[in-house]
């Protein structure tokens, strides 16, 4: 065995890594975007898996920098909506000093254990790391817990890797302005949608949404994806700055959302053939509008703005279960889940594409993963048009009115099915993404909560 291969096992195997990062990790981890614990302090670690994907050689003291991947259990209290150990993806540069160019990227500094000596930080802020991490994408195969695969098409070499800064929930490298590589740092067992329904769209010929060019998961001890390369829109603008500019210049964006209403029922034709579509009968209507209900009770609950309305907008779910019971199905289908104006790009040639397949992270990947009503992704994209207005001094309400009414006759027009026509799933569904924007809005920007409460008073006064 090579010396190389010597330090990888020994490393990996360590059963002090963990120990020794824990400190470091306790301080670093909460301050990240992405870090989804906040507001619970974190007991304890547990390590999922480590692999060396650039080996440290530990018997060296001034040598180039190694990558550790580590997927990492953090323990913390448990909340009633939330998991008691969150598994988190990291990727740790390892040097014996960190030139000052990485110096925001910084962890800190390991005083014991394996890697006693050396500087840990975001590896990813490293190029050379991030131009590993593509080099191993272009060639497939196992690396210790972790696979990476590939689709038909060759990946170029030695494209400059840059960080996108944008992302809050995961991670994001662009290489060379071809490709961006979505790094996925909460991750959960299964085959994230982000991969599974861009891969199902590719296969159906839809254009819509960028087909996935190789991603890498973690083959042990459950199927977790942690990364999907995809082609780079390079000049595409998403649709809320695009939104955000039209209304500061007082421009009309109705032939826009015209234009994403039939992006939007495209991408929903092809899922419905691809993916099974099956009914919504009686039990799965009273399951819906059961767990709809427990997330406003639960709302209100955190929020006490909420509680109110909560006998109006309890009523949109009431009605959806009577129709259920009176005999009325609805077809179900997977879904975008989180669809709204920023996650849609528009390209150079005005072509709209829709980007993150992953849902709602918050809501368990089962959940996300399971057939929806597709009127779930409009009433998200019809929110999506009153938060722009709404976020716009003076509120421009005739805007976000036209804007749903054009986004719903693309859509229309495309599909052959008018989302109108479903007035009272499409209500229900609007109400349960408004509770759940105040929800999110009281815990993470309260200066916003007075947008989704402003369509919660809509919404309820419709009940009457």
């Amino acid at each position: 065995m090579s010396e190389a291969a010597s330090a990888q096992v020994t490393l990996a195997n360590s059963t002090a890594l963990l120990p020794s990062l824990g400190p470091l990790l306790h301080e670093w981890l909460p301050r990240q975007r992405w870090f989804a614990g906040k507001g619970r302090p974190i007991t304890a670690f547990s390590l999922v898996s480590a692999t060396e994907i650039l080996p440290v050689d530990s018997a060296a003291v001034d040598t180039g920098p190694g990558l550790l991947h580590l997927l990492v259990r953090a323990h913390q209290p448990t909340m009633p909506d939330q998991p008691p150990a969150d598994c988190y993806q990291l990727l740790l540069g390892v040097r014996s000093a960190l030139p000052p160019r990485l110096a925001p990227a910084l962890i800190g500094h390991v005083t014991d254990g394996p890697l006693a000596g050396r500087t840990v930080y975001e590896g990813l802020h490293d190029r050379r790391l991030a131009a590993l991490l593509l080099e191993r994408l272009r060639t497939p195969g196992g690396l210790g817990a972790l696979r990476f695969g590939r689709g038909a098409e060759p990946i170029p070499a030695a494209l400059t890797p840059r960080v996108l800064d944008t992302e809050q929930s995961n991670s994001s490298l662009v290489y060379g302005d071809s490709y961006i590589l979505k790094i996925f740092r909460r991750v959960f067992p299964g085959t994230n949608p982000d991969l599974e329904l861009p891969l199902a769209l590719s296969r159906q010929g839809c254009g819509r949404v960028p087909a996935p060019v190789a991603w890498f998961e973690a083959a042990a001890p459950e199927r977790l994806t942690l990364g999907v390369l995809q082609p780079f829109l390079r000049g595409a603008e998403d649709g809320w700055q695009l939104a955000l500019r039209a209304l500061a210049a007082g421009d009309d964006f109705t032939h826009e959302a015209h234009a994403l209403g039939r992006a939007t029922a495209e991408v929903h034709t092809a899922l419905a053939a691809a993916l099974p579509t099956p009914p919504l009968r009686r039990s799965q209507t009273d399951e819906l509008a059961a767990a709809m209900v427990q997330r406003l009770e639960a709302a209100a609950h955190a929020v006490p703005e909420l509680v109110p309305y909560v006998p109006g907008l309890r009523a949109a779910f009431d009605a959806v279960t009577a129709l259920g019971h009176g005999g009325r199905d609805w077809s179900a289908q997977r879904v975008h889940g989180d669809l709204h104006l920023g996650q849609t790009l528009r390209g150079t040639d005005g072509f709209w594409s829709l980007i993150d397949f992953e849902g709602e992270p918050a809501r368990p990947l089962p959940e996300r993963r399971s057939p929806q009503p597709p009127v779930r992704d409009i009433a998200g994209m019809l929110r999506s048009f009153d938060y722009a207005a709404r976020s716009h001094r003076p509120w421009n309400a005739a805007w976000a009115a036209r804007c749903r009414t054009a986004y719903c006759d693309g859509y229309a027009k495309a599909a052959g099915v008018d989302p109108r026509d479903e007035p009272e799933l499409l209500r229900a569904h609007e109400t349960d993404k408004a509770v759940y924007e105040v929800l999110y809005e009281a815990r993470h920007r309260p200066d916003w909560l007075p947008v989704p409460m402003a369509a919660i008073h809509r919404l309820a006064a419709d009940a009457d």
